[in-house]
């Protein structure tokens, strides 16, 4: 949209002639809602100041108002207000500010003074180093969003290689005294190569997107190859690769250097090469050779020195040997750690020692079978994604597959890796204890129901406590991480510590179907009037979705989680809630994700569940408001309520979503919200929308 030129104001251009003319682009990693909340009070304050603003939204419905190169041609400057990853190539020689999202909700005249001042964005590496931001970012934000945008695109890779591989061990293998065998030139045996290309490039697409997101497509190629690297053990002489930990090392490491070699001045005529030669062949060069002779030197002599630590030990107490097992098969799921355990378990069943590997293999589905538990005892601390992964876990950790837990470790390592380690640890202390034995170099339920280990009973006791005791702590730490990150986060609108990042968590939940507004009249004797008066009519609001019986002038409720409930029995008085608990569990889980609170007294819960037979929309209004965690620290007043079943697809709710964020923006509107006398006058207001 474009704001009206206006006449001339203090925000025009000094000289008289034509007004400012700035772009702006908005968007928020979860939702729309926040997107065009700050895009409108963009537009508000460029026309109170008599500027042309131009804003692109990019919301979960994709590019609306998109800006072209004429835009961009006549801009005088760009101030990008976005949560998430934003292309900034197409702005090279403009003034650009970036931005949380937050910021253009709160502080739109500022942000329009700030940008007359910002640095000209330059292409890839051309010397002026990247766009301007507004202090307040912050380096942890940075970080945590770069590692979730790794993560998020390695997870389909862990969840197609890894079942692809459980599947054709459990069709096509069979035990053997070197493993679980594929015989070679079967159509098992392909399916399981593919499987295993899966696990090759995932730790790689971990890497590579971790740069990308610190140092956008320059650091994409370093990131991979580095990856790569560091997951090939034979490189630098150990026998196991780094691992997921060293593909964070290597991502972090490949994006911080693209965007330090950014930063040097090169000749003009050197320039355009800059992104997609230079800065690619000299970091990946670079990252390479560092970790090859500097990291990975370090990296084998831990995988040597625990082989000869552990040799040592054959004759101490099974239950402290199957728990140091059990911690370093848990550590790094793949890396010099786990298999160095691995590796010493297997090398003992030749000479007869089978108790050594019957430790490792009572821990090594504990991981996967933990983290996929975790996901079912609380769903509301996962996302939509991260559900879905869980369930894949649990399949993969059947077959012994402990990569399986990779993605929750990678995302969450401070609270994954402990509650792995101790479930681990648990695990292989009671199998030492009962002297279970594994005949075969593998692990999981999988080689004691094809007869490779002695004392089943126990084996199974084993793996059920450890993954039990991994679940529980696992959750607990989430927990507290979470609500210690939404304590710090509070009024800022920054996703707590359990949030997902750009690109990669659950998708929007709002209304489905055309929630325009029609204007018309309804019957008040239509359907689920109740003991309304025939004759009286009463304006349709969001195509009858929300209607006098999901309204409420007086919300009771003092508390998020209290009205949040609240909400969810008002709209369960509309005959289409068909389980208030799981509607009301459904839309906490998304506040997880971020506050819904968007500011102005404002907040707009939702949740897309089969809790609900039929779209729903609830009104409630707070007298002495809720904390919402909002962005500008109000407590929400004016709370709406979108409820919509999972089977509901298509765009057109998010665009009313987005209209309904709109018209928030109107402090008219709110006000007659807040003074309309009872439900019916609410629904006259609420018919505004359109």
């Amino acid at each position: 949209m474009t704001s009206p030129a206006g006449p001339p104001a203090t925000g025009g251009r000094d000289d008289g002639r034509q007004p400012l003319r700035l772009l702006a682009v908005t968007a928020c990693p979860t939702g729309i809602a926040h997107t065009y909340m700050a895009a409108e009070k963009l537009a508000q304050a460029a026309a109170n100041l008599g500027i042309e603003l131009k804003v692109e939204t990019q919301g979960s419905i994709g590019a609306e108002n998109v800006l072209d190169d004429n835009d961009v041609r006549h801009a005088d400057g760009v101030i990008v207000a976005a949560d998430k990853d934003v292309d900034l190539s197409r702005f090279v020689g403009k003034r650009v500010l970036t931005v949380g999202v937050a910021e253009g909700i709160r502080h739109p005249e500022q942000l329009i003074e700030q940008v007359r001042s910002a640095p000209v964005h330059r292409a890839e590496g051309a010397g002026d180093g990247p766009a301007a931001s507004a202090p307040g970012g912050g380096e942890r934000g940075a970080v945590y969003k770069a590692l979730m945008n790794g993560v998020s695109y390695m997870i389909p890779f862990v969840v197609v290689g890894g079942l692809l591989i459980a599947v054709s061990l459990a069709l096509g293998g069979h035990a053997t005294a070197k493993g679980y065998v594929i015989p070679e030139g079967t159509f098992w045996a392909h399916v399981n190569a593919v499987g295993g290309i899966g696990f090759q490039l995932m730790i790689p697409i971990l890497s590579g997107y971790i740069a990308y997101a610190v140092a956008d497509r320059p650091a994409l190629v370093p990131g991979m190859i580095g990856g790569w690297i560091a997951n090939t053990g034979t490189l630098y002489d150990s026998k196991a690769g780094a691992g997921f930990i060293g593909a964070i090392v290597t991502g972090f490491l490949a994006g911080y250097l693209v965007l330090w070699i950014k930063k040097v001045r090169v000749p003009r005529f050197v320039q355009p090469i800059m992104p997609i030669i230079v800065i690619p062949i000299v970091a990946t060069t670079v990252l390479a050779l560092f970790f090859i002779y500097v990291i990975g030197k370090p990296i084998s002599w831990v995988f040597e020195h625990l082989t000869s630590w552990l040799g040592g030990m054959t004759g101490t107490s099974a239950v402290l040997l199957g728990a140091i097992l059990g911690l370093m098969i848990a550590f790094d799921m793949g890396g010099p750690v786990n298999k160095t355990a691995f590796l010493f378990g297997a090398g003992l069943i030749a000479s007869g020692n089978q108790t050594v590997m019957g430790m490792c293999a009572a821990a090594i589905p504990v991981m996967p079978l933990g983290q996929g538990l975790a996901t079912l005892i609380r769903r509301r601390l996962y996302t939509q994604q991260e559900r879905e992964t869980g369930l894949a876990a649990l399949f993969m950790g059947c077959f012994g597959i402990s990569e399986g837990a990779i993605p929750f470790a990678a995302a969450r390592p401070a609270q994954v890796i402990p509650a792995n380690m101790l479930g681990g640890a648990v695990a292989g202390a009671v199998a030492g204890l009962a002297g279970v034995k594994d005949a075969v170099p593998h692990g999981g339920p999988v080689v004691a129901v094809l007869g490779a280990v002695s004392g089943v009973p126990v084996f199974f006791v084993a793996v059920a406590i450890g993954t039990v005791v991994t679940a529980l702590t696992t959750v607990a730490l989430v927990d507290v991480s979470g609500r210690r990150g939404r304590t710090e986060d509070a009024g800022t609108g920054a996703p707590g510590a359990g949030a997902v990042v750009p690109g990669q968590g659950e998708r929007e939940l709002s209304p489905v179907g055309a929630l325009a507004v029609q204007g018309r009249d309804v019957r008040r004797a239509a359907a689920g009037a109740g003991t309304r008066t025939a004759g009286e009519d009463v304006p349709e609001v969001l195509s009858g979705h929300l209607t006098e019986r999901t309204v409420r002038v007086a919300l009771g409720a003092a508390g998020k989680e209290a009205a949040i409930r609240e909400m969810a029995e008002l709209l369960a008085g509309s005959g289409r809630v068909a389980d208030v608990a799981e509607l009301v569990a459904t839309a906490l889980r998304r506040e997880e994700q971020g506050t819904t609170g968007l500011g102005e007294e404002i907040a707009i819960p939702h949740a897309k569940t089969d809790a609900v037979t039929a779209p729903v929309v609830g009104f409630a209004r707070s007298a002495e408001g809720v904390e919402w965690g909002s962005l500008d620290g109000t407590k929400a007043r004016l709370i709406f309520m979108i409820a919509v079943p999972e089977a509901a697809a298509g765009d057109e709710h998010l665009r009313i979503l987005a209209l309904l964020s709109r018209k928030l923006t109107d402090t008219g509107f709110r006000e007659r919200l807040l003074a309309a006398p009872d439900e019916r006058a609410v629904l006259g207001v609420l018919a505004e929308v359109g």
